[in-house]
């Protein structure tokens, strides 16, 4: 649920939004409310390196992008079958839809990544199109800094999925490192926790943790979400559901 494969909001467009910080400098740029871009995790990219702002939202966005020579499509390339049936079935309705409560085999959700480079420095992208059906412009946490994406090379880059009103709600990106930081916990114990009081709070979803020691952490309270990782001595995983790590 990214760029082309994005869900359709309530007019039968795509709006799409994305972040991304440099956990070295904190540094961070971020798009919202975005259309027609081909791919807005590139744009946000532009906002944090020829930018003296973070967030830039709607045509304000489009504009900066075709200064900065980004790639924009036609809505013929961001159509997708699917996504259009899961739109038409909340057409005209006041629902709008998170991918995680899809059926079963059906967890296309926001697209996040971590990474921890060779020399010890955190990064974290964070691209979404947001929930099926959704209206009056609305944002989620992913292009918020500390609510859906956050890096900090002090602690960790993390990358979230989900219901972004409570992502939002409880800074849950940043409380992961708030909680290294100030409560000197791991970095699993501190991502489990921040997922602990999302479902407190009635969230629902999961993320995506590196620390700069680069153990990792992908705890979720949803019945699925895509996952993985690749280290550097070539080990990997990939889970779908449930706590298979």
């Amino acid at each position: 649920n990214a760029g082309r494969g994005s869900v359709f909001n309530a007019e039968g467009q795509q709006e799409m939004d994305a972040s991304i910080m440099c956990g070295k400098t904190l540094a961070a740029g971020a798009v919202a409310g975005i259309h027609n871009v081909k791919n807005p995790i590139r744009l946000a990219h532009k906002v944090l390196a020829h930018s003296d702002h973070v967030l830039l939202a709607g045509e304000g966005a489009i504009q900066f992008a075709k200064q900065h020579d980004i790639t924009f499509e036609e809505n013929e390339y961001f159509y997708n079958k699917y996504r259009f049936e899961q739109w038409k079935k909340l057409q005209g309705s006041t629902k709008s839809q998170l991918d995680h409560s899809e059926e079963k085999d059906k967890y296309f959700g926001t697209v996040g990544a971590v990474a921890l480079d060779q020399n010890g420095h955190l990064a974290a992208g964070t691209s979404t199109g947001g929930m099926t059906n959704k209206k009056f412009g609305r944002i989620g946490d992913s292009p918020i800094i500390g609510a859906g994406n956050y890096a900090n090379d002090k602690t960790c880059a993390v990358s979230c999925t989900g219901t972004g009103e409570y992502f939002m709600r409880g800074v849950t990106a940043y409380d992961v490192s708030c909680l290294m930081e100030y409560k000197g916990l791991s970095l699993v114990e501190a991502a489990k926790q921040a997922i602990q009081k999302l479902t407190q709070l009635g969230g629902q979803g999961g993320l995506i943790a590196l620390d700069a020691q680069g153990n990792i952490a992908m705890p979720l309270n949803c019945p699925g979400m895509y996952r993985g990782f690749r280290q550097g001595d070539g080990r990997g995983f990939v889970g779908i559901f449930g706590e298979e790590k």
